[in-house]
């Protein structure tokens, strides 16, 4: 009887897609009137494009400052969805709504998976940013390889760092102080995920933990789409296993937040767990 009443309680998939939305939308409204919001989104991504860009043309390698520029700009996406991801159901707690979301009719998973996505396309606009200020700045050369499978590959790094943002915050749900999690992960991620550095550069026992990432495939995919490679499929297979991958993750969330759900019910100690 529990697992039919479950079942008739899903929603259909264009109440899926509508709820995703509108609460997509509500949320990035929500953190685009937030000062602590704007001025992270704004002056963090630049400042990791003018470090980046100028490690870069140290190094005396002119020929990977637009790679330096996309990868300041992934940064700022990855550290957007991160700390917006446990500041979300941090304020919720906050704001005594997080008993409210969990008692709603709508799944868990599906009322903090518009919570992800706002910070994700939030920190989309580090990527436009960080390769304007190496533009106009430091006179970065706009020459990208495959335009339009940037465009592409650029929604579908977004999406993969979103579904992983909602695993992070499935877990983040059973922490009180969400951040103190969240400040650690930053650098080992975007490191572990090629984001500014290759992979390769990194000790070998980092591998398997880099391929496990949606985050590496993704920006695998970014990059070569902004590099010089001729062959389309080093950027269309990098696409496919981030969205492969971001799927299995979404996966991960939405059973660790039905244990989560479970928990909170039998124990009532939600908002302080």
């Amino acid at each position: 009887m529990r697992t039919e009443t479950r079942i008739a309680r899903m929603p259909s998939a264009a109440r899926v897609v509508r709820l995703t939305f509108v609460g997509m939308r509500t949320h990035v409204s929500y953190m685009s009137r937030s000062p602590l919001e704007i001025t992270f989104a704004v002056l963090v991504p630049l400042v990791h494009a003018t470090l980046a860009v100028h490690l870069f043309r140290a190094a005396d390698d002119p020929d990977r400052l637009l790679t330096a520029a996309v990868g300041a700009g992934l940064m700022g996406i990855w550290s957007s969805v991160l700390f917006g991801s446990g500041g979300a159901v941090q304020n919720q707690r906050w704001l005594g709504t997080l008993e409210a979301l969990v008692a709603s009719p709508a799944p868990l998973a599906l009322v903090l998976l518009p919570i992800t996505l706002a910070t994700a396309v939030i920190g989309t606009y580090a990527m436009g940013a960080t390769v304007l200020w190496g533009a106009l700045l430091f006179d970065v050369p706009l020459d990208f390889a495959h335009p339009l499978l940037f465009l592409a590959a650029v929604p579908v790094c977004v999406l993969s760092l979103g579904m992983m943002g909602l695993l992070l915050a499935a877990t983040f749900v059973l922490l009180r102080n969400a951040n103190a999690l969240a400040n650690p992960l930053d650098a080992p991620v975007w490191l572990l995920s090629g984001m500014l550095v290759p992979v390769t550069v990194l000790p070998e026992w980092t591998l398997p933990v880099s391929w496990a990432l949606p985050t590496t495939w993704g920006s695998r995919a970014v990059h070569a789409a902004t590099s010089g490679v001729t062959d389309r499929a080093e950027v269309l297979v990098p696409m496919a296993a981030a969205l492969a991958l971001g799927a299995l993750y979404a996966l991960l969330a939405v059973l660790v937040l039905g244990r989560v759900e479970r928990r909170a019910r039998a124990a009532a100690t939600l908002s302080l767990a």
